[in-house]
């Protein structure tokens, strides 16, 4: 059964599958670096009021994410947050990852998005969380 949120001026249930990549495909999300990375996303997520239910990077060169967001949000809105905070944040503490990357960015400037229905949420969610295993 899909999770409807009751918010002041509606009633939804807002689900979108994001894939963002490392500009290049550079394999530079270690274990380490992957820590870091989650915990800056879900403080990003807790900040601006959305929810990460899943994500995981995979192939260490991109990162999968399952996410419900009030409707007022557009998907635009929260790719710009994800990618912009946490690459800024991530580079500023880690010099020697800027030195890795061409000019300093770290993330591809294009995102894959899918909306996800109620009905499939249980196995999209299975698919990212197998992703650090391939």
């Amino acid at each position: 059964m899909s999770e409807l949120k009751h918010y002041r001026t509606c009633v939804a249930n807002v689900n979108y599958h994001l894939i963002f990549a490392v500009k290049y495909r550079k394999k530079v999300l270690d274990d380490v670096l992957s820590e870091k990375l989650k915990d800056i996303l879900n403080e990003i997520a807790l900040d601006k009021g959305f929810v990460i239910k899943t994500l995981e990077v995979g192939e260490q060169d991109h990162i999968h994410l399952f996410i419900t967001a009030h409707p007022k949000y557009s998907i635009s809105q929260i790719v710009k947050w994800l990618k912009g905070i946490s690459g800024r944040i991530l580079l500023y503490r880690d010099k020697d990852l800027a030195k890795k990357l061409y000019r300093g960015h770290l993330w591809s400037s294009s995102y894959y998005v899918e909306t996800i229905g109620s009905t499939s949420e249980e196995n999209i969610k299975k698919y990212i969380e197998r992703q650090k295993f391939e």
